[in-house]
């Protein structure tokens, strides 16, 4: 295990519309406010996107395992945000639910949001860390400096 120790900065609370896409959202707030790291809590739903539900095999490099939904799912997840060479680096995960039915997984793409997202981010300050390609894995890993 690694770890690097921080405070809590700024506080956002942000709400999504109907129609915007999450992630590139998320992106651009990121870019504007400068963050470099931060945590976030969502709760909301989403009307159509993309998720990877873990690998198709337990391998080292993975295959992702990728689901795609429609029509609106009810969702509330959580991620991280960490600044690289390459820009802001956003990872999600969330479960999304709708009738008897439940995912849960990586949110990818241009998943676009239905109605509302309301989302609590929380600035880290003072840690030492990115995400970069880890060339065994060839995933955006977490990388503590």
């Amino acid at each position: 295990m690694q770890y690097s120790r921080g405070d809590i900065g700024r506080i956002f609370l942000l709400k999504f519309e109907d129609g915007d896409i999450l992630l590139d959202e998320l992106k651009e707030f990121v870019k504007k406010e400068k963050l470099k790291a931060a945590a976030l809590l969502f709760i909301g739903a989403l009307k159509a996107g993309g998720l990877v539900t873990g690998p198709k095999k337990p391998v080292i490099p993975p295959i992702p395992n990728k689901v795609y939904f429609k029509n609106g799912w009810e969702v509330m997840g959580m991620g991280t945000v960490f600044t690289s060479k390459s820009g802001p680096q956003i990872h999600i995960h969330g479960s999304l639910g709708k009738k008897q039915k439940a995912l849960t997984g990586c949110v990818r793409g241009k998943s676009k949001v239905f109605l509302v997202i309301e989302a609590i981010v929380f600035e880290l300050k003072g840690l030492k860390a990115t995400k970069s390609i880890d060339p065994k894995t060839g995933l955006n890993l977490l990388k503590i400096l």
